[in-house]
């Protein structure tokens, strides 16, 4: 019986029961200015997630990161109190927009984080920038806050 020759990469030998697709990790920006919320999330996405995180609230390293392909999805703080971009103040309503706006960017899925959680907050906000879901703070459902993500990475060919 002829046999076709097996070939095999670190990552068999690394992860034999793993497959590839998992190992190709995701990775999440995180673009919010209070620290601990992006030290829970960030914590939340890789021990229960088994995601990859990037941290920031530099606008121009957002528009960066997400022109070069470096991110899957970004979970956007709506309130960034300190964010400056081409010389005016922005929030993550703002800077969705212009993410959205741009043919490079524009398939990147985008989710709103706020503690606003006003009725119609959700809808405003989501028509508002165009992004493509809303979770409001805290977060109290670890596994939901997961999973919400999940939903919107894009998945493998």
């Amino acid at each position: 019986m002829i046999t076709q020759k097996e070939t095999h990469t670190i990552l068999d030998y690394c992860y034999p029961l793993t497959p590839k697709s998992q190992i190709l990790m995701k990775t999440v920006l995180i673009v919010e200015d209070d620290l601990i919320n992006a030290r829970v999330f960030s914590k939340i996405l890789t021990k229960r997630g088994g995601l990859q995180v990037k941290h920031t609230e530099n606008v121009e390293e957002v528009m960066k990161i997400a022109q070069a392909g470096e991110a899957d999805i970004i979970l956007m703080d709506v309130s960034l109190s300190r964010s400056v971009y081409q010389g005016k103040s922005v929030d993550g309503i703002k800077i969705t927009q212009l993410l959205k706006s741009d043919p490079q960017t524009a398939a990147l899925p985008i989710i709103l984080v706020t503690a606003h959680a006003m009725e119609g907050d959700r809808e405003n906000f989501l028509k508002q920038s165009g992004a493509d879901g809303y979770i409001s703070k805290p977060v109290v459902d670890h596994q939901l806050f997961v999973d919400q993500i999940m939903a919107l990475l894009p998945k493998d060919d």
